[in-house]
């Protein structure tokens, strides 16, 4: 006995083109979508803990009194309000006239500092930008100050300007006999210069290699078309060199301002724990006001205070820059 089993099939199932898109496709796209925050997390984390932490403890600590008698639980330290701030700022006292003094101090010698070392820097990337031979060594020669360790170079310079056997007056003084009597330089007014020198020397390779990118991107046309119509030397510069490189030299000078006026490392070596009056810079001023006389509440109330000039200053800057660069656009 043959028994014939009819299999009933059931009708297939269309599914909208939308819900099989979303079901297939979302899953992989949403993996697309995360994948770069995830990849940015470890990044986040740590800018979070290094950062963003140590400054929102510090705006707090800039409320509080905090001396050397709560260092070991500042938590404990008794609530200032805004004192801290108004002792910072009042000039005609001790401490504020001493701030404002580093203040002034430190503004000229970071104007002094990013204008020669962005003047220095261009001018040897321009004069390098013709080939000849020997190049590649001045090149790298040029870029020596910059390589080198902070601390490494900034001692190099104390023994140089050592006041009995240093090298800088042993040939301003003894060979070229530019001087009366041999100079102090790590003490009284020229502290100044002997730190401005130190800065430049040290600052200047960072503009001359950031130029140097800039300069590649300048056609070579636009150099030829300019020397057939007569243009010399210094025209090129002007009319060609200066204008292509004005982006380039806007993110320069702003890097280098920050870099120079928040610089610790180049005072702190040359001159030690306490500079002097003439070179009193603010990094050190602030650092003075919290570890040598152990005041952190005003010394966190300096730092807040520094964080907000230089946000204002840097956003000044970028609407000035962006405004400028929109209207040579147009």
């Amino acid at each position: 006995m043959t028994t014939t089993t009819t299999a009933v099939r059931e009708p297939a199932r269309v599914d909208s083109p939308g819900a099989a898109g979303g079901s297939g496709r979302r899953p992989g796209r949403i993996r697309r979508i995360g994948l770069p925050y995830l990849l940015l997390l470890p990044a986040l984390l740590l800018e979070l803990l290094v950062h963003l932490i140590p400054m929102v403890i510090g705006v707090v600590m800039s409320f509080k009194e905090l001396t050397q008698f709560y260092i070991r639980d500042w938590t404990t330290a008794p609530w200032a309000a805004f004192d801290n701030y108004r002792t910072s700022v009042e000039f005609n006292a001790p401490v504020g006239k001493a701030l404002l003094h580093s203040f002034l101090v430190t503004v000229g010698f970071t104007l002094l500092s990013v204008g020669l070392c962005w003047l220095i820097g261009t001018a040897a990337a321009v004069f390098m930008q013709d080939t000849f031979r020997g190049r590649g060594l001045l090149r790298a020669l040029f870029l020596v100050p910059y390589a080198l360790p902070v601390y490494a170079a900034v001692i190099t310079w104390v023994f140089m300007f050592q006041h009995d056997n240093g090298l800088v007056n042993h040939v301003l003084h003894d060979q070229l006999h530019l001087t009366d009597k041999p100079s102090f330089w790590l003490i009284g007014d020229n502290s100044f210069y002997a730190l401005l020198t130190v800065s430049v020397w040290k600052g200047w390779p960072f503009a001359f290699l950031i130029v140097t990118a800039g300069l590649q991107n300048i056609p070579r046309e636009l150099y030829e078309a300019a020397a057939l119509d007569g243009a010399g030397r210094w025209q090129q510069i002007r009319r060609i060199t200066l204008p292509s490189l004005r982006p380039v030299n806007q993110v320069l000078v702003l890097v280098l301002f920050l870099w120079t006026f928040n610089d610790f490392n180049t005072p702190y070596v040359l001159f030690g724990r306490s500079a002097p009056e003439a070179a009193d810079l603010i990094s050190v001023h602030i650092y003075q006001a919290s570890f040598v006389t152990w005041n952190f509440g005003t010394g966190s109330a300096m730092s807040v205070l520094l964080l907000l000039f230089l946000l204002v200053v840097t956003g000044v800057y970028l609407v000035f820059t962006t405004r400028g660069r929109r209207t040579a656009d147009v």
